[in-house]
């Protein structure tokens, strides 16, 4: 059940349980949720119900086969792509969110690649201890998403 315009993506996700847990993340903020493939797993029935466990169900999720179906996507959604990524150009608190953004995050053992990074209407890091190199994927979206719908009251429509 979604609540909220504000969306995360999972850009070609490598790691089964960082999909359930950003399943359950979604599930649980009233946020969609868009899976660009390919994945580094197996992304059947089976490995999406052992990794969301009982939140599958109530997550608005979609799949894209590529970046360009997604990009596609958010261009009919008229939604803007903001990436969260260790090197982004902006502080995840001096960027101004939108309701209709998508904010997304790069794959856990790679990182987002140049091309895809161009595609992005935004770059936004999330400050950090230095000399650490980055935060679980997952955690990353849960931080970047409060920020979002704190400044786009999307925290309104949950209980």
């Amino acid at each position: 059940m979604r609540l909220h315009n504000v969306r995360l993506a999972l850009f070609q996700p490598d790691i089964a349980p960082n999909l359930g847990a950003a399943i359950r993340l979604t599930a649980c903020l009233g946020v969609g949720l868009d899976v660009i493939e390919p994945c580094g797993f197996p992304l059947s029935d089976k490995t999406l119900k052992r990794a969301s466990l009982d939140y599958g169900d109530k997550c608005d999720w979609q799949r894209h086969d590529s970046f360009a179906a997604f990009a596609a996507a958010t261009i009919s959604r008229n939604s803007r792509i903001v990436l969260i990524e260790t090197e982004g150009s902006t502080r995840l608190t001096d960027f101004v969110f939108e309701p209709s953004d998508v904010l997304m995050l790069g794959r856990e053992t790679e990182g987002t690649p140049p091309d895809v990074i161009a595609a992005c209407q935004a770059c936004v890091r999330i400050p950090m201890a230095p000399g650490l190199r980055s935060l679980n994927v997952v955690t990353a979206g849960a931080i970047a998403l409060t920020e979002a719908m704190r400044q786009t009251s999307g925290w309104a429509t949950l209980d």
